[in-house]
Parts: structure tokens; C-alpha cells; sequence
């Protein structure tokens, strides 16, 4: 109607996210759908899916996994120094740095996870699926919260890497200078993404579709294009956690009443950082560090600019249920296998292909018009 908005879901190229990307991932594409039209009609990928649980597609699937981990790790080692071990879990968040996508949340995460493994035996600590954390992306120049973060993420690195207790079993790191070049080498290689906003907050986002596309897995919440990712690659393709986009305004309301309670592990994690654990003898980085902090435990204010804007203590026990699940899932590596191959044949709606054309038909009234095929130039005769 000529009076209506209309939503048309975006997306990414195949071209580019997973054939220049991820060329062995391309290869078993072409292999198995014996031609390179996927790459135009990602459609034929979901042909795929019936051979999900066949263990010769899911060695083949799990050995192009394992080289883009082993390039992504000769690329921190070279770049940052860090040492991985490709049969960590690769955890991932690439975006631009703002509070509503909430890296902060992931980060708090990190420091539980840190806490977890430093208080336990060397026995219980062989326990712990070993992963690896990054975080990067770019923040506006005047964003202070958002440059305040990425000094955390840097701090936690920096006490974690170094802890000889915890680093065999945990690496985290900010990767600098994000680019669509580095991200050509993040994306193929992540074993989980994390599209995290609080709900109602993100337009769509793209990241999650690079990422699955590679058949990497999502832990995200109900918002933005995870909510159409998951309707089309099955709900347990995805790890959801967090509070709906129509329950906010009631949890708002209930804050204002001071019923909006930290529970006892994220009071945890803010004692730790305010004692000045990850403050790496930077006084200036672990006074805006508590400053963060303060603001979000001002809970009558939660869900305003003076409070937890972005509900972060609300949905922090649910995260950390997901995160267990995503744990225990990736425990047993042919389910993981088979959820991974799921998730990335069944990504043909979020091709710019789908995309342009649909903008084509739907906005503009644009039929194709193909280009003929150049003439062949005919030999010349001899003379």
C-alpha cells in the first residue's frame, strides 16, 4: 500500500561471506549440490539438511571448521600475541561497541566464567569446556561508556591470559582495527556468535547472518534478525536467553517499586571488578569501570539512562542458562555438528539476492530484465 511503510528484511552475499571467505565451506557446498549455482540460489543449500546426521558430511563440515579456527588463530597469534588451542569453543562478538548490543553483558559473563574456573580444583578445572572470547568492533570517537568497555575487554584479557590457574582453560581478547578483511577470517571460525541486545533495541543487525551462514551458532535474544535466523533455521539452532520485547515495561514498572533484584553471581562479578581485579594499575580505566557498575545498581531507575538502561541484571541469570546449555551442546560434537549444518542451509532468506529482488518487485515494480550473454567473437579466417 503507497501509504504504508513497508520492512524488508536485509542481508549479506554468499560471494563474498562464504566462497571468498570460507572456500573450503564453498567446496562442500559444490560438492554435494554438484554445482556453483548455490551461490546465486541459496535455496538449493537446504537440500542438505536431509544428510545433516551422515557422518561423512559432518567430518567434511567439521574439518573446514577446524581450518578457518587454525587460521583465526595463526591471525590473533601473529596480531595479538595470544596462543589458542582450536579445541577451545571459539565464542565470539563482532559489532559496533554501543550499550544496547551490550557487550558489557558478555563481559560480565567472561568474569563469571573467570571466577567459576579460578575457584575450583585443578581436577574440577579439567572439567570446563575450554574457551576462547573475543570481543571487537569500532566505537563513535566521543562514546565514552563505549571506549570504557573496550578498556575492560583489554583489562580481562590482560589478568586472565596471564593466570596461570585459568588460561589453559579461558583466553579472551578485543581484536583491533575490525574490518570487513578481518572479519573474512572471524566469521568462518566461530563455533558460537553472541547477537545479544536487549529485546526491541536492534533493527535487524547483520553480523548474525555472516556468522550462520558459516555454521556457526547463535546465543542471542529475541531481537532483531535472530528472530527470523531462528524461524527458518529451527528454534534449537539457537540459544535464546532474555526477557521479551512486551514484557520491558513491565519490568520498568516493577524497578520503579525497587523489585528489581542482582542476583548473587552478577554481585559477584561487580564485587570483583570493583576491587580492582582487572584495573591493571590504571586508577582512571577502574573508576569509569565503577561507574558503570553504579549506574546499572541503581535499580528504581532500571530501564532509564540513570539506571540499567538496557536491563543487563535482568537478563543475566537466563544468560548464564543458555551458556550452559551451549556448553553441554557442544560437549556432544555430532549433535553440534548436525545443528551447525541446520542452521547454515537454511540461510537463502537472508541473501542479498532475496533481498534486491524483493525490493525490486515489491517497492519499486521492477521485473528482471537479464542481461543477454556477450556474442563469441568468431576466429578471423586465414587469409
Amino acid at each position: 500500500q503507497k501509504d504504508k511503510f513497508v520492512n524488508m528484511t536485509n542481508g549479506v552475499t554468499p560471494r563474498r561471506w562464504i566462497h571468498c571467505a570460507n572456500r573450503p565451506l564453498s567446496d562442500i557446498f559444490t560438492k554435494h549440490l554438484s554445482s556453483q549455482k548455490w551461490l546465486t540460489d541459496m535455496t538449493l543449500m537446504k537440500q542438505l539438511i536431509a544428510k545433516k546426521d551422515e557422518p561423512a558430511l559432518q567430518n567434511e563440515w567439521m574439518a573446514a571448521k577446524r581450518a578457518a579456527k587454525e587460521k583465526l588463530a595463526a591471525y590473533v597469534k601473529e596480531h595479538m600475541g595470544i596462543e589458542l588451542d582450536c579445541d577451545a569453543l571459539f565464542d565470539v562478538q563482532f559489532k559496533r561497541i554501543h550499550e544496547y548490543k551490550r557487550q558489557l553483558l558478555n563481559c560480565f559473563y567472561i568474569v563469571h566464567r573467570y571466577l567459576m574456573i579460578k575457584s575450583a580444583s585443578p581436577s574440577e578445572r579439567a572439567k570446563f569446556q575450554k574457551r576462547a572470547c573475543f570481543i571487537g568492533g569500532k566505537a563513535a570517537p566521543a562514546y565514552v561508556n563505549a571506549k570504557t568497555i573496550i578498556k575492560l575487554v583489554g583489562n580481562l584479557g590482560e589478568v586472565i591470559n596471564n593466570d596461570p590457574d585459568v588460561s589453559p582453560y579461558l583466553k579472551v581478547g578485543f581484536v583491533p582495527n575490525y574490518s570487513v578483511t578481518v572479519a573474512q577470517v572471524i566469521c568462518p571460525a566461530s563455533d558460537i556468535s553472541e547477537h545479544i541486545s536487549t529485546a526491541g533495541t536492534e533493527a535487524s543487525g547483520t553480523s548474525n547472518m555472516k556468522f550462520v551462514m558459516n555454521g556457526g551458532l547463535i546465543i542471542g535474544t529475541m531481537d532483531g534478525a535472530n528472530i527470523e535466523i531462528r524461524e527458518e533455521g529451527g528454534d534449537e539452532t539457537m540459544f535464546i536467553f532474555g526477557c521479551l520485547e512486551d514484557e520491558v515495561p513491565m519490568i520498568k514498572e516493577r524497578a520503579k517499586t525497587g523489585n528489581y533484584p542482582i542476583d548473587p553471581r552478577m554481585q559477584k562479578v561487580f564485587d570483583t571488578i570493583r576491587s580492582g581485579r582487572f584495573a591493571c594499575g590504571d586508577s582512571e580505566a577502574q573508576e569509569k569501570f565503577c561507574g558503570l557498575i553504579d549506574k546499572l545498581c541503581n535499580i528504581t531507575a532500571a530501564g532509564t539512562w540513570d539506571g540499567d538502561k538496557y536491563l543487563l541484571i535482568n537478563d543475566f541469570p537466563s544468560y548464564l542458562e543458555a551458556q550452559e546449555l551451549v556448553d553441554k551442546t557442544y560437549a556432544d560434537r555430532a549433535k553440534w555438528a548436525s545443528l551447525s549444518i541446520q542452521a547454515a542451509c537454511s540461510m537463502a532468506k537472508f541473501s542479498t539476492d532475496r533481498t534486491i529482488s524483493e525490493y525490486a518487485k515489491v517497492i519499486w515494480g521492477c521485473e528482471p530484465s537479464p542481461r543477454p550473454a556477450p556474442a563469441q567473437e568468431q576466429p578471423k579466417a586465414k587469409a
